[in-house]
């Protein structure tokens, strides 16, 4: 697709959509630069990790070696 023509689908979109698309260039350009970077944006991974309660309490299968 060229410049021109992406450029006519952009201005053909409604203004919600266009704000999408400005959105997701936003996205694009910041995944590019964490990339070449090589550097994580502060809380990435929020929300991905989960520790148990009780993670630090003695496991029951090691009761005989303690």
């Amino acid at each position: 697709m060229s410049t021109t023509h992406l450029i006519a689908e952009f201005q053909a979109l409604s203004p919600d959509l266009r704000r999408e698309v400005e959105h997701f260039v936003e996205f694009l350009r910041t995944k590019q630069r964490s990339q070449t970077t090589g550097e994580r944006e502060f809380g990435y991974a929020k929300g991905k990790v989960w520790m148990a309660p009780d993670f630090d309490a003695p496991l029951d299968d090691f009761a005989d070696y303690q």
